[in-house]
């Protein structure tokens, strides 16, 4: 019996045309819903794993955090980091419309539009980090390093 061939998304391929080695990580057997149950899904450590939130800005601009699956954005440093007076997270029904993705199986790479990006500064601390594939069931595995050649992402005190 032939082993049936993963289903590439659109992160996928991105990183496929950039040529830069990723690993894709399916859990969609698991019933994994929550950061947390993804990272129990794959054996992982939490701090490795990161969520991909969107957010507006008091000035109207759009801005994407990364922060490990186990952490809270904080409002108040997000702000400070990106030059904001404040931010706040946009409404689930919005997310679909400006970046292409649902709840849930939102990724960095792949947006409709690039939005100022920044991640947590612990991501430094691990050799690659796990992210959404850009779909519920997916997350792909890569250095920083690598994910910065697609995506400028910078790196700040978030949580």
């Amino acid at each position: 019996m032939k082993k049936q061939k993963a289903e590439k998304t659109n992160v996928m391929r991105i990183i496929e045309q950039h040529k830069l080695p990723y690993e894709s990580h399916d859990y969609s057997q698991s019933g994994a819903i929550s950061g947390m149950e993804v990272v129990e899904a794959l054996g992982q450590q939490p701090g490795q794993m990161f969520k991909t939130l969107v957010t507006q800005g008091a000035s109207k601009s759009y801005y994407v955090f990364m922060v490990p699956v186990d952490g809270e954005l904080h409002l108040k440093k997000a702000a400070k980091a990106v030059g904001e007076k404040s931010i706040a997270m946009i409404k689930s029904k919005e997310l679909l419309p400006l970046t292409g993705y649902i709840h849930g199986g939102c990724s960095p790479i792949g947006m409709k539009k690039q939005f100022h990006t920044t991640i947590h500064h612990t991501a430094q601390d691990y050799p690659t980090i796990f992210f959404s594939g850009g779909k519920i069931g997916c997350q792909i595995e890569m250095s920083l390093s690598d994910l910065q050649q697609i995506v400028p992402v910078e790196c700040a005190d978030i949580i």
